[in-house]
């Protein structure tokens, strides 16, 4: 199934989308592969919100999502130009990067770690989320821990409840994997 090149969202329910997203609240829009949950990464309070509704502990971090890589810049402690660009090459896609993050970044986002997870999806309905939004946007999967990811806004409904969260629907590429995560120092993957 290829995606889209643009959304097909209306303008009014993204603009809705992300006056939800600065008010605290929580948003399940599709990426490649399965359903995201996203929420105002500078929001403690809408991250607690997030981490207890997937029952996530917050150790293990989150994911930042952007429109472009400019957008995931205040988050991330600037590196050589080598391994900015080796990073930028694989964006748009569906390749997470581990970054160091700045000191200031909230453990609720990074976890225990002090690096950042971050990418720039090629789900056009994903980046217009982040640009409606005004940055980046965090980004996890759609389930409750140790369940399977959703993959449409059906299954989010299930998995999460009917009133859970603001819900953009649109498709996925069900034969898509989950982002690669890799290091960007070494280059190393840690999940393919």
């Amino acid at each position: 199934m290829s995606l889209p090149s643009r959304p097909y969202l209306s303008p009014w329910r993204l603009r809705f989308a992300a006056r939800w997203l600065r008010r605290g609240g929580i948003v399940a829009y599709p990426t490649e592969a399965v359903y995201g949950l996203g929420c105002n990464p500078t929001d403690d309070r809408a991250l607690r919100k997030l981490l207890e509704l997937k029952r996530r502990p917050w150790h293990k971090g989150l994911i930042l999502i952007a429109a472009r890589p400019v957008q995931l810049e205040p988050f991330l402690a600037p590196l050589d130009a080598e391994r900015v660009e080796r990073a930028h090459a694989h964006w748009p896609g569906p390749t997470t990067w581990l970054w160091p993050a700045q000191p200031w970044v909230s453990p609720l986002l990074r976890g225990e770690h002090r690096t950042l997870a971050v990418r720039v999806p090629g789900h056009p309905l994903a980046r217009a989320l982040c640009d409606a939004f005004g940055g980046a946007l965090v980004s996890t999967s759609a389930n409750r821990s140790a369940q399977a990811p959703a993959r449409s806004a059906l299954e989010v409904r299930r998995k999460l409840g009917p009133r859970a969260v603001f819900i953009l629907s649109g498709p996925v590429d069900r034969r898509a994997r989950p982002s690669r995560i890799l290091d960007i120092h070494s280059g190393r993957v840690l999940r393919d």
